[in-house]
């Protein structure tokens, strides 16, 4: 389930690249990355490749990331808008109903660090899970954690515990009970069932939530590598999640208890866990000095960040935005969101970088009439057959040779080269060799955002019909 928007995390985190999609605890893999390849490098159990539900505006980042770890997907499923995780279990179990595997449900922004541990584990619950169970996992809780919803768990039956009661997100006093009363574990999220037996179940206990969900997929298209369920219906499916649609009113939930360093990283004090420590119980990440400060967490991506006998604050700097939060009050980083989504709503939408499917550009410099944006464009992509209303743009090429397609002329361009695209031009541009293409563009106009775009040709389907 990659589908979050991660607004916790902002300003790292943000809508076209949510924290999922990011390399928050390795250099060189997302989380998202990071959930594919663990089920991938199980010695003992064999997983088939992943069923991926996402959004539809991240299916192009969805897919390349795959492609990045060696990895493909059995169906890359676009949601149309968000409907919790009720509707995501419901799809998966709905897409692979005839084959009827065991279906490991996993979020993709979580972090686990002893992988052994978490196959014994796994091992554990398919036992359950071939009984006709419906399988979650609880981790025993290390310190009062406010963020994460709890389970109690009551009678030992084989491998696991029968489930009593589920606990919502506590406050800090109801934390500190749950910790000292040694049957309360954090619910990872995580679920394993035969899709049979979810089938059963939420036809039982949220049949609206499963019939809404056989309804948009009868209804699907594929485009290229991805199922679109019929987006109408979708639409009309009930949001819940999971947890309170069937896993609560179930009398077949079991849980496993996970001791295998799980973390849920949707908060900075989560990502914290991961990140450097100093003497002065300070967290941080990237160009960072202390003078006298305590207990911070600084994680700076871009400038040289100073905290001067400062405590208990959560600094953020990444190229286009800074945040400056109380760590005791990180938690309510989702109204600063809200808010930002009002009156600034670039800034919660994308990062200085943006990604493409044919690449990626970073906006360099920009005024008043004029932007200019660095450009690369991967191995054999192209960009769409377009126009522009409003601009008119001037191509420097830097590195590698790029195909340009002008009105009724196709040309190449070679290191420091250029060419003119007048306002109202159909143009295009291909990136023909096995190395990044990078370019240097100007735009000048009366407007420049990235909504005049009128597209005539696209090979990744965004031509509006």
């Amino acid at each position: 389930m990659a589908g979050g928007s991660g607004t916790r995390l902002w300003p790292l985190s943000r809508d076209q690249r949510p924290k999922q999609f990011l390399n928050l605890l390795n250099k060189h893999q997302s989380l998202f990355q990071q959930t594919v390849c663990r089920a991938k490098n199980f010695t003992l159990i064999s997983c088939s490749e992943p069923v991926v539900i996402c959004a539809e505006h991240h299916r192009f980042l969805a897919a390349q990331q795959l492609v990045d770890v060696g990895a493909s997907a059995e169906t890359i499923f676009l949601e149309p808008c968000g409907r919790n995780t009720a509707a995501a279990v419901a799809t998966a179990a709905l897409l692979s109903l005839k084959e009827d595997p065991i279906l490991w449900v996993l979020p993709s922004d979580h972090a686990i660090e002893e992988l052994s541990e978490l196959e014994n584990t796994i091992a554990k619950g398919i036992q359950l899970a071939d009984q006709g169970r419906l399988v979650i996992f609880g981790v025993t809780p290390t310190y009062p954690e406010t963020g994460y919803g709890y389970i109690r768990t009551a009678e030992n039956i084989s491998a696991g515990f029968t489930v009593s009661e589920f606990l919502e997100k506590p406050d800090s006093a109801q934390a500190t009970r749950f910790l000292a009363d040694g049957n309360c574990y954090w619910n990872s999220g995580m679920i394993l069932a035969r899709a049979s037996v979810i089938a059963r179940e939420m036809q039982m206990h949220s049949p609206a939530i499963w019939s809404g969900t056989e309804r948009a997929l009868s209804g699907r298209t594929l485009d290229l590598d991805f199922t679109r369920p019929n987006a109408e219906e979708f639409n009309q499916i009930p949001s819940e999640p999971f947890d309170t649609a069937v896993l609560e009113k179930s009398k077949e939930t079991v849980a496993v208890i996970l001791d295998a360093g799980w973390s849920d990283v949707g908060s900075f004090d989560s990502l914290a866990d991961h990140l450097n420590n100093d003497d002065s119980e300070n967290k941080f990440s990237g160009n960072v000095l202390n003078q006298n400060s305590r207990n911070n967490i600084c994680i700076a991506q871009h400038k040289f960040v100073a905290l001067a006998g400062v405590e208990n604050l959560v600094v953020v700097e990444t190229p286009d935005a800074v945040l400056v939060s109380n760590r005791e009050q990180s938690q309510d980083i989702k109204s600063v969101v809200a808010e930002l989504s009002k009156n600034f709503p670039s800034l919660i939408q994308d990062h200085k970088q943006v990604h493409r499917p044919w690449g990626k550009f970073d906006s360099l410099a920009q005024g008043e009439g004029f932007q200019v944006k660095h450009i690369v464009v991967a191995p054999g992509q192209k960009l769409s057959l377009q126009l522009h209303h409003h601009r008119s743009e001037h191509w420097i090429v830097v590195r590698g040779t790029a195909r340009v397609t002008l009105e009724d002329k196709e040309f190449l361009l070679a290191e420091n080269e250029s060419t003119y695209i007048p306002i109202g031009s159909k143009h295009s541009l291909e990136n023909p060799e096995s190395d990044p293409l990078e370019l240097i563009e100007i735009q000048s106009g009366t407007y420049l955002g990235e909504d005049d775009i009128v597209r005539f040709e696209d090979r990744y389907g965004r031509v509006e019909k």
